[in-house]
């Protein structure tokens, strides 16, 4: 199959390679996604065997707009619609419980769905012209350190789709944040583009689940995506530091290796010659910190290192979702400094 680039106007070919039950890379404002329709088991069969990802890691469903959501959901509290007036479009998934045309292939089984509109005006275009929600993960292969430009998705889903929309570099870099509304407390599921204290300023309390700062254990079902598996991963394998940035920077310097990668924070990129060093950003900048974690961990699959050492952002703000990621690349190999 030969993967074709689309650009930002041609809406209409995005819509029919979806209602047509193919496979489409969609820009949006955190990652790009590997969209097809979220109501053809058929098409949302597709995407799990582009990607290698497990049937029982559940997808999201993208919309274009809050009215949509009755569409495919029931039961739904007030308190969604105050979300989806704050958030929407944006970096928010919100779990709610689903009817019966969402499929069990994008649910992975479970009565309930996660749903989404993203801030990317051309993907909604899409999806509304289609005419039907769009179920997409992030267009990586599974596992894998996720795509924020369409080349990157490229270097996973050449020839395994029919196209990708090229929007552009994706403004925000980490996935969106999953809050399950069936709960109470509300429940984070994942971390992302809306921070835990934002949430916290419309819902009150928010209980933070488990998964979010360790591994699921085999037997545990994932109640979202991103949740169970080993995720964002480059080739070689990561270990985090986390504690005073001066301090972490100092571990590093005294146990890297010669053909150790590093990825660290502008100011101590100095501290690190010789070795091959990608930047997130300066240590008091999250939202630099988000936009460049991927493209960092993806970099050092294009170079001949043998491990990487990276130090950890605070996990505050944005910030808890990059360490959030970082710890999943890392398989929650963490060291932390008093």
């Amino acid at each position: 199959m030969e993967t074709k680039r689309l650009s930002p106007s041609d809406v209409k070919e995005g819509a029919k390679i979806i209602s047509s039950g193919g496979l489409l890379g969609i820009p949006t404002e955190t990652v790009y996604g590997l969209g097809a329709n979220g109501l053809d088991a058929g098409a949302v069969k597709a995407i799990f065997e582009a990607k290698g990802r497990p049937q029982d890691n559940p997808l999201i469903l993208h919309i274009p707009s809050t009215d949509w959501l009755e569409r495919y959901c029931e039961e739904i509290l007030p308190i969604a619609y105050e979300l989806a007036d704050r958030f929407w479009p944006g970096p928010l998934t919100m779990i709610l419980k689903r009817k019966s045309v969402v499929p069990d292939a994008v649910t992975a089984g479970l009565d309930t769905v996660g749903m989404r509109c993203p801030d990317c005006t051309v993907t909604r275009q899409v999806i509304a012209a289609a005419g039907v929600p769009v179920a997409a993960p992030s267009g990586n292969a599974s596992g894998r350190p996720s795509p924020t430009t369409a080349q990157a998705m490229l270097e996973d889903m050449d020839g395994k789709i029919n196209a990708i929309l090229d929007g552009g570099p994706c403004k925000v870099g980490v996935e969106s944040t999953i809050i399950d509304l069936t709960v109470m407390p509300p429940r984070l599921l994942r971390p992302g583009g809306v921070t835990l204290e934002e949430l916290e300023e419309t819902l009150g309390e928010v209980a933070v689940d488990q998964a979010v700062r360790r591994l699921m254990d085999p037997g545990e079902k994932p109640r979202a995506p991103g949740m169970k598996y080993r995720h964002y991963a480059p080739k070689a394998p990561v270990t985090v530091v986390k504690g005073d940035p001066d301090m972490t920077a100092g571990y590093i310097v005294a146990r890297m290796g010669e053909k150790s990668g590093i990825i660290c924070f502008d100011e101590f990129k100095g501290y690190f010659r010789g070795r091959p060093v990608e930047t997130l950003g300066p240590a008091a900048d999250q939202a630099a910190q988000a936009r460049h974690i991927f493209e960092a961990l993806r970099a050092f699959d294009h170079l001949d290192v043998t491990d990487i050492w990276a130090q950890s952002p605070a996990d505050t703000g944005i910030g808890l979702a990059v360490t959030n990621r970082l710890n999943k690349a890392a398989g929650f190999h963490i060291i932390e400094l008093p």
